[in-house]
């Protein structure tokens, strides 16, 4: 039996977002494997999931008292520099993205950087951050990300009659790439296909976005509800950019058996060495991100591979594979420093 583990992650909040649906994610899937696991947060109770992790509220993370705990991980970077004040060796960086990269954050750019420099090792959700954080730090090790075990299912029911396209994000977050999307759905449609647009965020319409081209919006859903839309949709856009880290919404359409067409960014072009789980389109290009939209709603044999193939390579993102990876690193970096 493997020495149990005490580990707490720093939340900076506790809001709907893939990054956060992760953190919760890790936690379940460590106590899963006999680990306390504590996360502490300014944030408010959580509404949206549940977790089996113990749940410390405060309002400034120097507040809480890690003497009791093995490791301690930053999530974000505002975490970072708590997290090596009150644990000191003991604390880890989850990286799941390069904050630095995103446009709302250029004008702090350099705070980010001397957060990243701090002496963390980091564990990165992708293979493509690993060069990124090795700008920082040599100490970097890929642990993968999580897909909820509810997304997976090993058979998908009959296509709908009207092909439903999901296009997730919030259209606030520039590198979601959600006007790309909106254009590559006109384009699709220009040239004569039919299908209904549904757009899932967690955060209500932007003021631009064309609304008359939806059919369905959902705004905030629980991770249950957003399993029942991903299941009830036929293929998904994923227009991201490249400062995107992972894209968590297209590797939950990966295990559901959803086809999808994404942009040929680093971190999707790093979920397999071989690029045949979706179809790639280049980033910021409505037109060729809807030819490529028009290619799998046309052609069902493509779709039925795709679907085949993305569950293949999504088998990589169960939670026990994840927190295996985990938790050998926490015990190997135990070891190291015993």
């Amino acid at each position: 039996m493997t020495e149990r583990l005490k580990i707490a992650y720093l939340m900076e909040d506790t809001e709907l977002a893939g990054g956060i649906r992760v953190q919760l994610s890790h936690a379940d899937a460590l106590i899963a494997r006999g680990h306390r696991v504590r996360l502490v947060t300014k944030g408010e109770p959580l509404t949206w999931r549940s977790s089996n992790a113990d749940f410390v509220y405060v309002n400034d993370f120097h507040e809480y008292d890690a003497s009791d705990d093995d490791f301690v991980v930053g999530t974000f970077w505002l975490t970072l520099g708590p997290a090596h004040d009150i644990a000191g060796a003991r604390a880890v960086h989850l990286c799941q993205g390069y904050e630095g990269f995103t446009s709302a954050y250029a004008a702090i750019r350099p705070q980010i950087e001397a957060a990243y420099r701090l002496p963390l090792p980091k564990l990165v959700v992708s293979t493509s951050l690993i060069a990124v954080c090795r700008e920082f730090t040599d100490d970097v090790t890929y642990i993968g990300q999580i897909v909820d075990d509810e997304f997976f299912r090993a058979r998908t029911p009959p296509e709908n009659h009207s092909m439903r396209v999901l296009l997730p994000g919030p259209s606030q977050a520039d590198m979601k790439g959600i006007p790309e999307g909106y254009g590559a759905a006109a384009h699709a449609r220009w040239f004569h296909q039919k299908f209904d647009l549904i757009r899932v965020s967690p955060w209500a319409p932007g003021k631009d976005e064309p609304l008359d081209s939806v059919q369905e919006f959902h705004v905030g859903l629980t991770t249950a509800e957003m399993t029942r839309l991903m299941h009830s949709c036929d293929v998904l856009i994923a227009p991201n950019h490249r400062e995107e880290g992972f894209g968590l919404p297209a590797a939950e359409a990966m295990a559901s058996g959803v086809p999808t067409v994404m942009t040929s960014i680093p971190s999707y072009l790093a979920f397999d060495d071989t690029h045949d789980y979706a179809l790639f389109a280049p980033e910021e290009n409505a037109i060729e991100l809807g030819e490529k939209l028009i290619e799998l709603l046309s052609d069902a044999e493509l779709r039925q591979r795709l679907r085949k193939r993305g569950r293949e390579v999504a088998e990589q993102w169960r939670a026990e594979k994840v927190a295996a990876r985990l938790e050998k690193f926490f015990h190997d970096r135990s070891a190291r420093t015993a």
